[in-house]
């Protein structure tokens, strides 16, 4: 299993994210509905758990998450990326896959909000069904990536001394 060896939420930090007033963005893809719902469904209830404030803004699929975060890091301490890229039979997955992950770190880079990975790069769509968080699923890959969007924003607040250092 893919999530064998990942930390556990720090729910103390989750929770000062929102004493904090922090806010976050979820930038969700449209492709594969079922998955995606099971995404922000988790994002949604890591935010909830931590008391945060947070808005959805959606866009046609994964390539276009990097370019919406972009645009919505300036408003929010945290942005959430959610996608779904499904093998097929052309190299188009590699593409996709790799422009997606190297927009979202450069988005984290030059603004200096972290950016939560919630893109789902899966062989097959039932790989990308048990990340998805839903009900039979052995992953929630929605809410670790709000989880981890949250507690990166609480540390970077409480270590102003690393803002000089990107």
């Amino acid at each position: 299993m893919a999530g064998h060896g990942a930390p556990q939420t720090d729910t103390h930090q989750l929770k000062q994210a929102g004493e904090a007033g922090m806010r976050a963005v979820i930038v969700a893809a449209n492709w594969h509905q079922q998955v995606m719902d099971g995404l922000v469904a988790g994002a949604e209830r890591a935010a909830t758990e931590a008391g945060i404030e947070y808005k959805i803004v959606r866009v046609p699929g994964t390539f276009e998450l990097p370019i919406a975060a972009a645009r919505l890091a300036a408003e929010y301490d945290a942005v959430v990326a959610l996608g779904v890229v499904i093998r097929g039979g052309t190299p188009h997955f590699d593409y996709v896959c790799q422009g997606a992950t190297a927009g979202l770190m450069d988005v984290s880079l030059l603004t200096g909000k972290p950016v939560g990975f919630g893109v789902l790069t899966c062989d097959t769509e039932e790989q990308a069904l048990d990340r998805a968080g839903l009900e039979n699923s052995s992953e929630d890959k929605g809410y670790e990536a709000m989880s981890a969007a949250l507690e990166t924003a609480v540390t970077l607040a409480k270590n102003q001394s690393l803002d000089g250092l990107i």
